[in-house]
């Protein structure tokens, strides 16, 4: 169950990601401590879970 309780959080926090960028620095690390319960669990983290992490580690792109 513990599996799909996580799953469920990390959902949310996509939703939320989505819904309000400009906090994504502060639910990037809500999502790594989500990463860090599976891997500690010893539970596979989906990819699209890892791309997401890696895609908010990286500079926003300057449009000017």
């Amino acid at each position: 169950m513990a599996f799909e309780e996580l799953k469920a959080g990390i959902a949310m926090l996509m939703d939320e990601i989505a819904k309000r960028p400009e906090d994504a620095h502060v639910l990037q690390e809500q999502l790594r401590e989500k990463i860090a319960e599976l891997r500690g669990l010893g539970l596979p983290v989906p990819k699209d879970i890892l791309a997401l992490e890696q895609a908010l580690e990286e500079p926003p792109e300057d449009k000017a």
